[in-house]
């Protein structure tokens, strides 16, 4: 049986990976069109060719457009996958990194009801609660830690410019997620904090509590990782590398 102290040591020695999407619109019904995912110097960066259209003011803030069944990112053809091998790929990618803390900003109302009702389609949910320790939305988090600090804004391009003095490229997922690991790297919350944010997928409509059931592995579960290195590579940084 673990004791609270138990469980924030387990906690504190967790990978952390950070990730967002981009999508069609902001809507219930909208779509992933690009997720990112960032742990340290590797990282996961994939896009969807959607269903349905991408709303205007999306396009607008995101730079995406959909011509001929073809996917482009400021005018630039990018290269896509279908939703079933991203979902396997970042699934793949969480596994590699060893049931790690999956960390976002706004994620508990947006990225993972998104996510979520992607996995129930495709019957992944297991296997990705199978790859996580649990979840973390850094907005919430971020609004208890610097409630003296008398921001006007919680947005991550504010906190980002307010604690580390840098603008960045934001609504593009992999610069979001960069700009987040640095930007937790500086807050640096407890495990106590941590642990009074964490949630699943299935706990994300309760208000933050300080324990919850982490799922176990289940039985028979195909293995990820075959598929997830035909699709994606996992990358290193430059800087990453010089340092080991």
């Amino acid at each position: 049986m673990q004791t609270p102290d138990s469980d924030g040591a387990e906690q504190s020695q967790q990978p952390l990976v950070f990730f967002d999407v981009e999508t069609t619109g902001l809507d219930k019904s909208c779509e992933i069109v690009q997720l990112a995912a960032v742990s340290g110097g590797h990282s996961l960066n994939l896009y969807i060719i959607p269903r349905s259209r991408i709303q205007r003011g999306a396009a607008k803030v995101t730079g995406f457009r959909v011509r001929r069944q073809r996917l482009y990112l400021h005018r630039q053809l990018v290269l896509t996958n279908s939703l079933r091998e991203v979902l396997v790929s970042f699934i793949a990618f969480l596994k590699m990194l060893g049931r790690p803390l999956l960390i976002g900003h706004n994620i508990r109302r947006f990225d993972c009801r998104l996510l979520a009702r992607a996995l129930d389609e495709l019957d992944l949910r297991a296997d990705f609660e199978s790859a996580v320790f649990g979840c973390v939305d850094t907005l919430p988090l971020a609004r208890e830690m610097l409630k003296d600090r008398g921001l006007r804004s919680f947005r991550q391009e504010n906190l980002v410019r307010e604690l580390l003095g840098v603008n960045y490229k934001a609504h593009d997922a992999l610069e979001d997620v960069r700009a987040l690991q640095a930007l937790y790297s500086v807050l640096q919350p407890t495990p106590d904090l941590i642990s009074r944010h964490r949630f699943t997928l299935d706990t994300m409509e309760n208000k933050p509590a300080a324990k919850s059931k982490v799922p176990c592995e289940p039985a028979g579960q195909r293995p990820l990782w075959e598929h997830f290195r035909q699709t994606v590579k996992v990358t290193e940084s430059s800087e990453d590398k010089a340092t080991k």
